[in-house]
């Protein structure tokens, strides 16, 4: 009996710590459920806001890197690049071309100005003055030559009954291939046999003196003009060439006033005399009076123009002051044409072009 008791009392109180061991797992079960609903509905709450949702997926193959890059794509940016350069580079030179104000053609230049091209002269070949003068003194049937030629031709041919025989040429502006275009006509005149005296018109700046320097330095025309040198001490004799020059020199006095006085009035009356041809490289029009003073004892005033190069304005300029002076221009020289660019142009039937396009002609 008293076993029993015992047995069902060690039962009753077995049960009772396990009643208490089940109050506190249920305690600590509904505390974990609480704390894991908490963060459920807060995962739920922040997977809502950022609108993530993470679909199932897998690794379908393993990835490869690639042995070249899908982007940039430089070769297709290189040709984009290089098809914009040439459109780009084609409007460059297409708007340059429209804003040219130079002259092209001789039948442009006539019909602007209301004077004729006398002559169409190539750019002749040299990259210095001694150089181009020793082309012209060694190809005397040169295209270059031949154009001098027709332009000789034009200038005799103005005035039959009355031929001229003192010859300026001048430009608006320097640079425009005067004094290369006044030395070739005087070759032209001594090979057909005729005494030529060319003078240094530009006394302030010398040209003749980069084409003869070994004579820079001697007495010249002011010299003359002043009475402090005779004509025979100031005239040189050119054996190789044939003709006979004046150099310039330089003076305090000025250039102007030695053209408008009697010396030089007088120094020309004798000259005609002496020489079949006189020419005389004058300066610019444009920038000193010289030349239209020259002009007055001239026969003959040749105007160069520089071939796709003297714009408009400066030459109807310099026309202009001709005229104000009541001074006539002869004739125009289309100057140092380039009849490489000239065919680009799509000018190659122009007369200027035809020097290049029959070379079995010419021997340069």
């Amino acid at each position: 009996m008293r076993r029993t008791e015992t047995t069902l009392s060690r039962q009753i109180s077995r049960q009772g710590d396990d009643m208490i061991a089940l109050q506190q797992l249920t305690r600590e079960a509904e505390a974990n459920r609480t704390l894991y609903e908490y963060f459920l509905g807060r995962l739920k709450e922040t997977s809502a806001q950022q609108g993530i949702q993470q679909a199932d997926s897998r690794i379908l193959s393993a990835a490869v890197v690639p042995k070249v890059p899908t982007a940039p794509r430089k070769g297709l940016i290189l040709a984009f690049c290089a098809v914009l350069g040439l459109i780009a580079g084609v409007a460059v030179v297409l708007l340059r071309d429209l804003l040219r104000d130079g002259f092209r053609t001789a039948r442009q230049l006539e019909e602007d100005t209301g004077l004729v091209v006398m002559g169409q002269i190539p750019v002749i070949p040299g990259a210095t003055r001694g150089e181009v003068m020793g082309y012209l003194a060694a190809k005397p049937s040169s295209a270059a030559m031949e154009a001098v030629r027709n332009l000789r031709t034009s200038v005799l041919l103005s005035n039959v009954d009355a031929p001229p025989q003192v010859i300026m040429l001048t430009s608006s502006v320097p640079g425009e291939g005067k004094t290369t275009n006044a030395l070739a006509l005087a070759m032209n005149f001594v090979g057909i046999g005729k005494s030529v005296l060319l003078i240094e018109g530009d006394i302030r700046r010398n040209m003749l003196a980069e084409y003869f320097p070994q004579h820079a330095g001697r007495k010249g025309l002011v010299s003359l003009l002043s009475g402090a040198a005779e004509v025979d001490e100031v005239v040189i004799a050119h054996p190789e060439l044939g003709l006979s020059l004046i150099m310039g020199e330089r003076s305090r006095v000025n250039a102007a006033d030695l053209f408008m006085s009697d010396a030089w009035k007088g120094f020309i009356a004798q000259m005609r005399r002496r020489f079949d041809y006189i020419l005389i490289d004058t300066p610019p029009v444009l920038v000193v009076p010289d030349a239209r003073i020259i002009a007055q004892s001239a026969d003959a005033a040749l105007f160069s123009v520089l071939w796709d190069g003297t714009p408009r304005r400066e030459v109807f300029e310099a026309l202009q002051l001709f005229a104000s002076v009541r001074q006539k221009v002869s004739g125009l020289i289309l100057s140092r044409i380039d009849t490489d660019r000239m065919q680009r142009y799509g000018q190659g039937g122009s007369y200027g072009a035809r020097y290049g396009a029959h070379a079995e002609y010419y021997r340069d």
